[in-house]
């Protein structure tokens, strides 16, 4: 989403095996429509929603103004609750921030855990120093809470739980990224934006000492301790051991950031792991004229803001080795002559969704599924074996797409700007 919101291309492997052995990746792309889902219910900016890992058949659909909501699968959305409420927090004071993802434990069935993501005024960031570089210099930050569902109820939050995991300071009202996602690896993955304004002026992307413009993996199971200058500190959370960063000095807390998976992101906004081979897709919001697709792997720089999709925003270090996009498009049709995929389509905020895994649409099997924000417009395309072997336009559309989500299955949803949900289907060809 605007505003709230590269592997190098022939390198890295996109795997993307199609069904009936991958005969699949000769045909066209096909067509898809939206089909209203949960037509009772209409929220405030929906932003996110996933489905509990627990056979419940509950969707928890998570409203920017700090809400979430259970609506169950196969209703009408009529009989929906309210599962937790942090309005009263302020997470949304500007147009980019607020409660923006929940993710479940992967032993959610049994523990009940729960993690989301929100932004708050940093009133009491620093209490024990309430003049330091942290409160002065970043008047907002984001948070990272662990929560449980409630013993009594479990349609409801047990919000005396909340522990925190990690507070990141930020210093402007956007660019937050804002998802939580348990990878396949069984860590938890968090990709955050580069702390906003316009062109990352503190060039936070491309600074390994900070978590903005980053993809983080952390450990929620376990406790790491580090150095800082004298003193050990144990953290709310543990590091996993092959992070990119994790044997780098601490520097007295300036070294580079060990919760650090991948870095020189701009806003990803919306990013998911491919069922099928673990590959990890991410849409990145550009600045001023490009959009784009990247596949993330470990330890990988994805350029900005030296880099705005294929294209230089400002000069960077001699040498310098970036991953470049999977795939771009333009703010402005013109510039379709400039890039490497003339046939795409145009936009102006890109939003990252899935491989299709489901089992109902044979045809889309295989293919990765992203929008635009600004025009509504849902593209997708095919990769295999570390090749773009097709791209373009499944449905052109007006609302305003907030995000993707993924059932249990593999079928995929859209949630848009005005408080709806909707199923993606194929349009059937016809007969004869």
């Amino acid at each position: 989403m605007k505003r709230i919101y590269k592997t190098a291309y022939g390198i890295f492997v996109c795997l993307a095996l199609l069904a009936f052995g991958g005969a699949l990746g000769a045909q066209p792309l096909p067509t898809v429509k939206l089909r209203p889902v949960f037509p009772a219910l209409t929220m405030d900016r929906p932003v996110w929603m996933s489905e509990a890992p627990d056979g419940s058949g509950r969707f928890f659909i998570v409203a920017q103004e700090g809400r979430i909501v259970i609506a169950r699968k196969g209703t009408d959305g009529a009989q929906s609750n309210e599962f937790l409420n942090i309005v009263d927090r302020e997470p949304s004071t500007a147009y980019e921030e607020g409660l923006l993802s929940i993710a479940f434990h992967p032993g959610f069935k049994s523990n009940g855990l729960f993690y989301i993501y929100y932004n708050q005024p940093n009133t009491n960031y620093s209490q024990t120093n309430p003049n330091s570089i942290q409160h002065s210099f970043f008047p907002r930050r984001s948070v990272i809470s662990e929560l449980k569902v409630s013993a009594a109820d479990s349609n409801r939050a047990d919000m005396k739980s909340e522990r925190i995991l990690l507070e990141v300071p930020q210093p402007f009202a956007n660019h937050k990224g804002g998802q939580l996602t348990f990878g396949p690896d069984g860590y938890l993955y968090l990709g955050l934006g580069d702390g906003g304004l316009g062109g990352d002026p503190f060039n936070n992307a491309q600074n390994s000492a900070t978590l903005l413009g980053k993809m983080l993996r952390i450990d929620v199971n376990t406790r790491s301790s580090i150095q800082r200058g004298k003193d050990t500190v144990t953290l709310p959370y543990g590091i996993p051991s092959d992070n990119p960063f994790v044997n780098e000095p601490d520097l007295s807390g300036w070294g580079a950031r060990r919760e650090v998976y991948a870095w020189g992101l701009r806003n990803p906004w919306r990013y998911s792991f491919d069922r099928q081979t673990g590959e990890l897709w991410v849409g990145d919001v550009g600045q001023d004229l490009w959009e784009e697709i990247d596949l993330v792997v470990k330890g990988g720089n994805y350029g900005w803001n030296v880099l705005e999709g294929f294209h230089h925003y400002k000069p960077g270090p001699p040498g310098a080795q970036y991953i470049d996009p999977i795939i771009e498009y333009p703010h402005n049709p013109a510039l379709l002559k400039e890039s490497k995929f003339p046939r795409h389509g145009f936009g102006a905020c890109v939003i990252g969704g899935y491989v299709y895994r489901g089992a109902k649409y044979p045809a889309l099997q295989g293919v990765y599924l992203y929008a635009d924000y600004a025009l509504g417009t849902i593209f997708g395309l095919r990769c295999n074996q570390g090749k773009l072997i097709d791209y373009g336009t499944l449905l052109e559309q007006p609302k305003n797409i907030t995000s993707f989500a993924e059932d249990a299955g593999g079928e995929l949803y859209v949630l848009t700007y005005d408080g709806h949900v909707y199923a993606v289907t194929v349009v059937e060809k016809a007969n004869g």
